[in-house]
């Protein structure tokens, strides 16, 4: 490995690329990526100057959820290959320099893993209480409406719970039926994940994105939900953040990270999680977690759910971001991102795909990448990839909008409003396949992929953006070296400015002598920026997304201009 190993806080001046395997490469035809083509374009993403690589879900699994029910942790879905594969990948991306953080889903299982077939068999089985069973309400029969313990509603639809005939009682699931959770009081349970997670670090795996992490500790008693609108309990408060979670969360750290011989990079998915949460999670010296992926920043174009469409409003994307830099300055650590595999794609949500795709697209980066934290990119992200424009419910894959798709028309809901919502804010999105060329399915596969490949990819693609000085991927590159060699960025003090203003994003950065202005225009039209001017005058332009570098700054901003000044005090 590097140098950087000797650096406990390398991570802080790191970035990490999000690979989503099934969308990102194929290299047998099959029309699925895989783990080898994934090892054949390593160097795009070397190019791009990556420290991380995320990948998401790689194991054994009945794809009910694209990986994220899975039926062995301790082995690779020949969808995308085989356990060699993964130590060839390890090797090549330490030749480069590179780390791999495995994705870690805890919270549940696959029905198809051993450990769940056994708890099904009968109820005096020893891994019964491995999973959350109970029997149906006290005077009614299993299976009739109504019955089931408690009145919560899943992620993906429905009630959590799916009774199982067999044995009368009913088994938690808070995603999909076909992912029962695992229940965390068991210790038994715990150290049959740490000793997995054991297992993949002495493999040579560099770190674990914790999917859903803050979710594991349920209140045990797993109470009935107040029912805000429709039929359903709200179980928030019942296993977000329960009541144990930071109890499990030291102890992981204690029985699996600690005292090895290089950093491990923890990252929790934790939804729902505020500002006080993230400090609980990232202090250093309580010695949980190194970062947590909130959700508010993703939220604030949402309404009563996020299928509500509303359109941006700057300000409250300033106060959300900015109340985090705040929170985070002094103790923990913030990750910063705009796009994920559960999110649509961030130039279509919050910038311009027509006339100003570009544009927005490195503005979007340049805000993100600018701020205190570690920058997550999203495949796909630095080439300015848009939202797919589906045409009908059958092309969708991810169950999420299929079961939403059903509820929502079920209930008698225009289904052209559906699709629209479905359009916008599907997780499809994210996951049609990476354009790599102008060839047929974009030189993703070739085969018939998975995904439909969006049309735009003879444009939007890696082999024209790499081949294009003024692209929006060198814009990330140039991005991505600035953190390395820039100490201000990845470490300097965030001050906002202008948190009023509903159409330019503002802030500054400052370490020791150093200090960074950031203006950003978030709209189409030209507009003047409220800061004070005559103070930049002298200062050098970082970074400017539509090419005036040399040109000292007026003040003014073209439609969705971004610029980084740096000066010294």
């Amino acid at each position: 490995m590097t140098s950087q190993d000797s650096d406990r806080d390398w991570w802080r001046t790191a970035v990490v690329y999000q690979v989503y395997p099934r969308s990102f490469a194929d290299s047998d035809g099959d029309g699925i990526g895989d783990l080898r083509g994934l090892i054949q374009r390593l160097d795009h993403l070397e190019r791009l100057g990556v420290d991380v690589v995320w990948l998401s879900p790689i194991y054994r699994s009945p794809q009910d959820d694209n990986g994220y029910d899975i039926s062995d942790y301790q082995d690779i879905d020949p969808t995308f290959g085989t356990l060699a594969d993964v130590d060839e990948l390890i090797a090549a991306m330490h030749e480069r320099g590179m780390r791999l953080m495995m994705d870690l889903v805890v919270n549940h299982t696959s029905d198809e893993h051993p450990w769940f077939v056994e708890s099904r068999s009968s109820t005096d089985n020893p891994k019964r209480d491995w999973y959350w069973w109970r029997p149906p309400r006290e005077g009614m029969a299993g299976g009739t409406p109504g019955a089931e313990p408690n009145n919560w509603e899943s992620a993906f639809s429905g009630t959590v719970w799916e009774h199982d005939e067999a044995s009368g009682e009913y088994y938690l699931h808070v995603f999909s039926r076909k992912q029962p959770d695992l229940n965390w009081e068991n210790p038994e349970v715990r150290e049959a994940v740490y000793a997995m997670m054991r297992w993949w670090l002495d493999r040579g795996v560099d770190g674990f994105r914790m999917d859903v992490i803050n979710l594991i500790s349920k209140d045990p008693a797993l109470p009935d939900g107040i029912v805000h609108a429709g039929t359903y309990g709200d179980s928030s408060p019942y296993l977000i953040n329960g009541p144990r979670i930071h109890e499990f969360l030291a102890e992981m750290h204690r029985e699996v990270m600690q005292g090895r011989d290089r950093k491990i990079l923890t990252v929790g998915e934790t939804p729902g999680a505020t500002v006080e949460d993230g400090l609980l999670y990232t202090d250093a010296a309580r010695r949980e977690l190194d970062m947590v992926f909130t959700f508010e920043h993703v939220g604030v174009d949402h309404a009563q759910t996020k299928w509500d469409l509303i359109p941006l409003q700057l300000t409250a994307l300033k106060a959300v971001l900015g109340r985090w830099q705040v929170g985070l300055a002094d103790v923990g650590w913030n990750s910063l991102y705009w796009n994920n595999h559960d999110q649509p794609r961030a130039v279509s949500r919050f910038g311009d795909d027509g006339a100003w795709r570009e544009r927005s697209a490195k503005l979007l980066g340049t805000v993100l990448h600018l701020h205190r934290g570690t920058p997550y990119v999203y495949q796909g992200e630095e080439l300015g990839m848009t939202n797919h424009p589906f045409g009908s419910i059958d092309e969708f894959r991810d169950i999420e909008s299929l079961n939403h798709h059903a509820q929502a028309v079920g209930l008698g809901v225009d289904p052209d409003r559906v699709l629209e919502s479905l359009r916008s804010r599907g997780r499809d999105n994210a996951r049609t396949p990476m354009q790599w060329d102008a060839s047929p399915h974009a030189g993703f596969t070739t085969g018939e992929p998975w995904l439909p490949v969006n049309p735009n990819h003879t444009e939007v693609n890696a082999e024209a953006a790499t081949a294009d000085e003024g692209s929006v991927f060198h814009h990330y590159r140039r991005l991505i070296e600035l953190r390395h060699q820039e100490p201000v960025v990845a470490l300097g003090d965030f001050t906002m400015l202008l948190p009023d203003d509903e159409a330019v994003y503002a802030f500054t950065r400052s370490l020791d002598d150093v200090e960074l202005l950031v203006v950003a225009n978030f709209s189409g039209e030209p507009v003047g920026a409220d800061v004070d001017v005559a103070a930049w005058a002298d200062a050098e332009v970082l970074l400017d997304n539509v090419g005036h570098a040399a040109a000292a700054w007026d003040g003014r901003l073209e439609p969705w201009q971004a610029l980084v000044l740096r000066r010294t005090r």
